[in-house]
């Protein structure tokens, strides 16, 4: 039996970490087989509600189902959600006789997992962190294939593709291939900065870190002085704090030093960066080591440690500092931080250590593994629906 790929299921949304990665693969879907009909699950609240329709995919609404982590009044309605929830999955499922369901995690991931198994349709997992998520745990042990962004992530069969790259990222890792001082030039020409300078990135996130702004911004005199520029994305509604820091400067050049509440267009800033402090999130971390960015890495100091694990096997490998978030103050920004942004040689050394740890194909590996599982799934009887 033929492996193309020509109908499937999508299932992931609520944040950009799991839709991102889903529009990477319908991409790759349709790129491989132009007229495939490709069905996207999600809520109406999620990001994927914009951002789905917007790429031209078809988005099936259905009910949001949060798995309760302990005893609440949430737990007694979750069965009668949970239905209403497979039922619909099960409808997309047959609305274009799915060949497989891939799931992303998230709200909507669980009744997606659900009703493949009960429609007997290979399902296929692609898991962004380091430590998986309760919906990707449940799915893993009924999935045909399991795809992992990073190396050791406890998912049962789980194969490392790498993280499916968003389109402006993957247009970027090739334009910077063919011509990385271009690409440059044409990202700094846009931002106001001189593509000469080092320049160093700072960003939080599109909610932004009060710690990272606080600690780059408290020693900015002296990363001027060291030669280099700044691109400080503060987070929306923080930038207030940091302009006021930065007034204190005597003779602060703002050409030099950039402060912006939010960047559209990252990728920018990535065409432009030498250097990041960052948070580790998955997406963060996948895309540096993607387009061979150094970083300092500061994992989100509360939730279940994830940010570290995520960030680990790329310091491990040379491509980046990890710091904890108590640790990341204005005194060692200002020994660490200016140093190596004038250390060019330091900084190549880091740069092709991120790339070695990067991949750039994470969509196309993760559809490879979709065709296996509907080639296995034609050649054995047993695993089509009953």
């Amino acid at each position: 039996m033929s492996s193309a790929v020509v109908s499937v299921v999508l299932a992931g949304g609520g944040s950009a970490g799991h839709v991102n990665p889903l529009l990477a693969v319908a991409d790759e879907v349709r790129r491989r087989e132009p007229g495939a009909r490709v069905l996207a699950l999600g809520t109406t609240t999620g990001l994927e509600a914009e951002l789905v329709p917007a790429r031209g995919y078809e988005l099936r609404p259905i009910p949001r189902v949060p798995l309760p982590r302990r005893p609440s009044p949430d737990l007694l309605r979750l069965p009668g959600r949970l239905a209403a929830a497979v039922r619909s999955a099960e409808e997309a499922i047959d609305e274009i006789d799915a060949q497989a369901v891939i799931g992303f995690g998230g709200y909507v991931a669980t009744p997606a997992y659900l009703a493949a198994r009960r429609k007997g349709v290979p399902i296929v997992i692609h898991e962004q962190n380091a430590r998986p998520g309760l919906a990707n745990r449940l799915g893993a042990r009924w999935a045909a294939r399991v795809g992992l962004t990073f190396p050791g992530t406890p998912l049962r069969g789980g194969v490392l593709t790498g993280l499916p790259l968003r389109q402006a990222i993957a247009a970027l890792v090739q334009e910077r291939e063919a011509d990385a001082a271009g690409a440059r030039a044409r990202a700094a020409a846009e931002l106001g900065l001189d593509p000469a300078l080092p320049t160093l990135v700072v960003t939080g996130g599109s909610l932004g870190a009060v710690n990272l702004n606080r600690a780059v911004s408290g020693v900015a005199a002296q990363i001027l002085a060291a030669g280099a520029q700044v691109l400080h994305l503060t987070g929306k509604g923080k930038g207030d704090e940091v302009r006021a820091t930065l007034a204190a400067v005597p003779a602060l050049d703002d050409r030099r030093y950039q402060v912006r509440e939010y960047l559209e267009q990252m990728e920018l800033a990535y065409a432009v960066a030498d250097l990041v402090v960052c948070r580790s999130g998955a997406g963060s971390v996948a895309e540096q080591a993607a387009l061979g960015i150094p970083a300092v890495y500061v994992p989100l100091p509360i939730g279940n440690g994830e940010q570290r694990l995520n960030a680990a096997p790329l310091v491990g490998a040379g491509g980046g500092l990890l710091v904890d978030d108590a640790d990341l103050t204005p005194d060692w920004v200002s020994r660490e931080v200016p140093t190596l942004l004038a250390d060019r040689e330091r900084l190549g050394v880091m740069a092709k250590a991120a790339r070695s740890a990067g991949t750039t194909d994470g969509a196309a590996r993760v559809v490879d593994l979709v065709e296996q599982a509907v080639r296995s799934a034609g050649t054995d009887t047993t695993e089509v629906r009953s």
